[in-house]
């Protein structure tokens, strides 16, 4: 696999020695339990299909051959992420019990990923070969095509990546000059502290990260992330303002109005927009109308004409918003608003004069 050394240079002689990932090497989830597949099962049953598929479809030989998912171990895949168009080439070179994507800071940012639980995907990279083609998208950007490898990159260029990981630290410990500083309130920047950003154009640009605390074991922790397992919208914001207010150093109305700006009123807004301006599709034939027949069903087929985008999606981050603006004191401005764009959503699809809950509210 080409990893000779460990992080302090000595030769690899046994299964305790701490390594540093290549920047296209990939660690991928198989988890032991959870409600999701494993990467490992799902990779071996495609790379069967893809044999298959050469064998049966092409006449040619198979090419992966695979017994299990040991052997998985070296082979190249594509990193994607959504919104993106470009895949990154990567490395399988292990597997692990978590529902995490274990890889190089700086492959996280060229997949425009934060790590702050945005989700990426891989694909074999004989699968995106094999089975891509421009006739199998739309002829113009948007909607699915931004969810397709349109380009490849085989070689990270860390000076082309999200610049975000630019302001990673790197350092093996942080100098007393930082906690000084911090007693003092002072910039970030009044502090030098290795960084991604600083060794741009140098062979450390790649390798060498350091690290501050030691873990015994990756599997050893939180295994599944709670914002897969929690099932609404609801659920996610309300454990975040439950640790928003646990934690000493956060002020959770500044979460509570952060959220609202920054994520539910931009995504209310935009819904509602497009919505205001989508086209309408046949569920049979998949003709698109920009406005629909008069007579209200397909032209073509005689099939349903349906909305593209629904009403649930727009309206999905209101009640939520609201919830926020109710439980914690946010500014006059903001509650205006929101109680503005909610009079825009209930002209557009009316109020609601009687909700249905569910009988668990009233236990």
């Amino acid at each position: 696999m080409g990893y000779t050394e460990d992080i302090k240079g000595n030769p690899l002689v046994d299964d305790d020695q701490i390594l540093e990932l290549r920047p296209q090497d990939l660690i991928l989830p198989s988890v032991k339990e959870g409600f999701e597949e494993g990467a490992d099962k799902v990779l071996v049953r495609i790379a069967r299909f893809i044999d298959d598929l050469l064998e049966k479809f092409y006449g040619m030989k198979p090419y992966y051959n695979l017994k299990n998912s040991d052997d998985l171990i070296g082979q190249l895949v594509v990193g994607l992420a959504p919104h993106i168009s470009c895949g990154m080439v990567g490395r399988i070179i292990g597997f692990s019990d978590t529902q995490a994507f274990f890889a190089s800071p700086m492959f996280h940012a060229a997949l425009r990923r934060d790590c702050d639980g945005d989700e990426a995907c891989v694909l074999l990279l004989m699968d995106a070969f094999l089975n891509f083609s421009q006739q199998y998208l739309p002829d113009r950007r948007g909607g699915r095509t931004m969810d397709a490898p349109l380009v490849l990159t085989p070689i990270i260029d860390p000076a082309e990546v999200d610049d975000m990981v630019f302001g990673l630290d790197v350092a093996k410990r942080y100098p007393l000059e930082l906690y000084e500083a911090a007693q003092d309130y002072k910039k970030t920047g009044e502090v030098m502290i290795d960084s991604v950003g600083k060794r741009l154009g140098k062979e450390s640009q790649y390798e060498g990260f350091g690290f501050t605390h030691n873990v015994s074991d990756i599997n050893d922790a939180v295994l599944i992330s709670s914002y897969k397992t929690l099932p609404s919208m609801q659920d996610k914001m309300k454990k975040q303002m439950e640790l928003a207010v646990k934690v000493r150093a956060v002020k959770e109305d500044d979460v509570a109005r952060l959220v609202i700006e920054k994520h539910f009123m931009k995504d209310l807004k935009g819904n509602l927009r497009k919505f205001s301006q989508q086209s309408f599709r046949c569920v049979n034939c998949n003709e698109i109308y920009r406005r629909p027949p008069l007579s209200g069903i397909c032209n073509k087929c005689g099939g349903k004409i349906i909305y593209t985008i629904s009403q649930g999606s727009v309206v999905k981050y209101l009640q939520p918003s609201l919830d926020l603006m109710k439980e914690f004191k946010l500014s006059p401005y903001l509650n205006q608003s929101l109680e503005l764009l909610t009079n825009r959503i209930e002209t557009m699809f009316g109020k609601e004069s009687e909700k249905q809950d569910h009988l668990s509210k009233w236990f």
